[in-house]
């Protein structure tokens, strides 16, 4: 673990600026007390980090549960109420991963999973451009389309135009250009450019440029475009930010369904985080999700137990993690511990950080992930990768993570069954001798209910004295559907004067009987 921490800690530097802001907006947009996000994030990263398979997956508070946990807490009556559906939630968690289900992640097309993370790159850009120019009235956890305040992703840029920070804008301006000077031209000169990270360096630049415009009037940065940590007085006032279940309601239905709902929701967007991380990963890595959903339950239960929100493997810290030159689960602990050390040691620090710096290092992320080369690629793959693709990266910008995949999903599975009906069989016409058409009819490897409708169509099709050969030798698994298809038609062959020749296995039949009967005396492998 320790022996690339040469690139592990300036990753988790990384990694812990762009955290640090998303773990208190997530915490925002839930409706939740600030500190709540830091906890998850925290525990996300150290306890999490450290019980995961995975090498280069970084979890914490999620954006896709924050409707879920806005509307859970007031429905619940509060927020203690809620913590235990979190901690029941990480049980289920357990339960998952203990019953093998970390194999659904597998299930995804990978035209979906690269429409997942384009589509969150897309969000991250345009979700930070009104923070880029200082317009803060949304938090940095709100990646829905459609926001509570009745506004939406692109009426907030709109917006964003009007309400301008000349200091805010400058100051992400210089961040930006550092970031693309480090990354670009920097970093292959020296390599003191490798050790300390671009972020780092424009992090630093934003709170010198904070403390020397504090007092202009012109260039200065309102507070309310700084980074927020909750900061204690006091020893007692730093663990009076913590909260605790109230399990005296652990027996309300409510609380089940809301725990279910979370151990579901989180579950199934950290197997499609870590299917995406593993894609990325440039050492392709693969993390056993099983063990993943060991790590996520266990975290969820601690998150809950002190005040936390749930935790999810999220893919903008990940991805943040892998662009930066993480190699080991040591970049996601380390990134918890600066966290924990942070808002214990620092957090009159963190609080000059302006937020568009952030956005800066955001806006670099999002690009990476959403870069134009891939839609190009994908274009190349042709319309069954570029569809499902599309559909997904389209739902994700305009509604939101789960919707999108959805959507993407339902899409990669029509083009399945459409590829399915077409490759259900392979029809080879011979020229006409003796009187009767010659047709070779081979069917697939696998021919299913999906399948009838072509076949039928074919068998309709065939002229009157045909001499049909129905060649099944290949073929590992036939639906009963088809076979009563095929005893169907043996009627309507006889009428048309039709000879078949079914050649199979076991050898070759010449108008069989019953083909029901054939099939069954056969193997089971058919």
């Amino acid at each position: 673990m320790f022996k690339n921490l040469k690139n592990d800690l300036p990753a988790s530097i990384v990694v812990f600026f762009v955290a640090l802001p998303l773990c208190l907006g997530i915490a925002l947009a839930s409706g939740a007390p600030l500190f709540s996000g830091l906890i998850a994030g925290i525990i996300g990263g150290i306890v999490v980090g450290a019980l995961s398979g995975s090498k280069i997956g970084v979890s914490g508070p999620a954006a896709g549960l924050a409707a879920i946990v806005l509307a859970s807490i007031g429905e619940l009556g509060g927020y203690e109420n809620f913590l235990v559906a979190v901690v029941l939630g990480g049980i289920i968690q357990l339960v998952f991963g203990l019953l093998r289900a970390g194999i659904i992640g597998y299930y995804f097309p990978s035209s979906v999973i690269k429409g997942m993370l384009t589509g969150i790159g897309i969000i991250i850009i345009l979700k930070q451009i009104p923070h880029f120019f200082g317009y803060d009235s949304d938090p940095e956890g709100d990646f829905s389309f459609f926001q509570i305040d009745g506004e939406n992703t692109f009426s907030e840029i709109i917006n964003s135009f009007n309400f301008i920070s000349p200091g805010a804008t400058l100051v992400a301006a210089l961040g930006l250009g550092i970031l693309i000077l480090w990354d670009k031209v920097l970093v292959k000169k020296a390599r003191i450019f490798q050790l300390v990270q671009g972020p780092l360096v424009a992090v630093a630049v934003g709170i010198i440029f904070y403390v020397l415009t504090k007092d202009s009037s012109g260039l200065g940065i309102s507070s309310n475009h700084l980074v927020s940590v909750p900061i204690p007085e006091d020893v007692s006032s730093f663990l009076g930010q913590f909260s605790f279940p109230n399990f005296e309601v652990i027996f309300q239905p409510n609380i089940w369904i809301t725990a279910f709902t979370i151990a579901l929701v989180a579950s199934l967007e950290t197997l499609l985080c870590v299917e995406a991380t593993d894609k990325l990963d440039p050492d392709k890595n693969v993390t056993p999700t099983n063990r993943e959903l060991l790590a996520q339950g266990t975290g969820n239960i601690i998150s809950g137990m002190i005040g936390g929100l749930p935790i999810t493997q999220v893919i903008v810290r990940s991805s943040a993690n892998i662009q930066s030159g993480g190699k080991s689960k040591m970049s996601a602990i380390i990134h918890g511990f600066l966290l924990l050390i942070s808002v214990i040691l620092i957090p009159r620090l963190l609080n000059m950080i302006p937020l568009s710096v952030l956005a800066s290092v955001l806006l670099v992320v999002g690009y990476k992930l959403a870069k134009p080369s891939l839609f190009k690629k994908m274009f190349a793959l042709g319309w069954k990768q570029f569809l499902p693709f599309t559909v997904t990266v389209i739902g994700i910008v305009f509604t939101d993570l789960l919707m999108g995949i959805g959507l993407g999903l339902m899409v990669g599975i029509v083009v399945i069954l459409i590829k399915s009906y077409q490759n259900s069989h392979f029809l080879h016409i011979e020229d006409k001798s003796n009187g009767k058409h010659k047709i070779v009819m081979t069917l697939a490897e696998e021919v299913t209910f999906f399948n009838k409708g072509a076949i039928l169509k074919e068998l309709d099709q065939l002229p009157e004295d045909t001499y049909l050969t129905l060649d099944v030798r290949k073929t590992r698994y036939l639906d009963n559907d088809i076979i009563e298809i095929l005893e169907d038609f043996s009627e309507k062959a006889k009428n048309k004067h039709i000879d078949i020749k079914l050649i199979s296995e076991r050898g070759t039949v010449e108008n069989p009987d019953s083909y029901i009967q054939f099939f069954n005396l056969r193997p089971k492998s058919v």
